[in-house]
């Protein structure tokens, strides 16, 4: 089961995760272990479970991160672009960096401006993550993830990581073709569901329903008092 996937260091816990079948692939075995999770989450950071971050956010627990990662990963190539959004305090931000690396982009876009500057200062914790900064290959910015980014795309790949209200056509429309989005989705019946939209090379488009999962929602950012 995926808490049994705990680790007391960085490398332990992506072991179990191998372990326990959470994904398969060694890339993503090696970009997990050059990403150190105790940068990213606050507390426990090698525990098997999601965690707050502050301003109602979280931070995924790590099998959903390597789940994500294994569905996306036939896309996420030396030079490829991803889009992440919902990015929060930066981790999986980093991870994808590493999967795509060399010559790759990602952009992680959150409408709170103090979780884009936490994850700009926890990459800043290692020296990969300020070169990565440093050359552009990760930037993060401030805005509504619902309507995506285009200024920045297309992407071969679309990672959300808050429960979308409905299949927004932003995020298809901002992919490369062929191109694939990962997704959860608030069916709107107190259930959630990822999903996995696949943009083939003609343009035609291919959505599945995966399995259940209970992610904080894609909103506005919160009312300032």
């Amino acid at each position: 089961m995926a808490w049994w996937s705990s680790g007391s260091t960085n490398e332990e816990l992506v072991s179990q995760l191998q372990k326990h079948g959470q994904f398969k692939d060694n890339r993503i075995k090696e970009a997990m272990r050059s990403v150190d999770r105790a940068h990213y989450a606050p507390r426990n950071p090698y525990e098997d479970s999601p965690q707050s971050i502050g301003y109602a956010a979280t931070i995924s627990a790590p099998h959903m991160h390597a789940i994500a990662c294994e569905k996306l990963l036939d896309y996420l190539k030396p030079g490829a672009k991803v889009l992440d959004i919902g990015s929060g305090s930066g981790y999986l931000t980093h991870v994808l960096a590493e999967l795509v690396k060399p010559g790759g982009t990602v952009v992680g876009i959150d409408h709170i401006q103090e979780l884009v500057d936490m994850s700009n200062n926890n990459m800043a914790k290692s020296a990969e993550g300020r070169e990565l900064l440093k050359s552009g290959a990760v930037k993060f910015i401030t805005g509504d993830g619902r309507l995506g980014w285009p200024g920045e795309g297309p992407y071969d790949v679309i990672h959300v990581g808050a429960a979308a209200g409905e299949h927004y056509e932003a995020f298809v429309d901002q992919l490369k073709a062929p191109g694939r989005l990962f997704v959860p989705v608030d069916e709107g019946t107190g259930m959630q569901n990822i999903y996995i939209t696949d943009k083939r090379a003609d343009g035609s488009v291919e959505r599945k329903k995966k399995f259940g999962v209970q992610y904080v929602p894609l909103t506005d950012a919160p009312k300032r008092s």
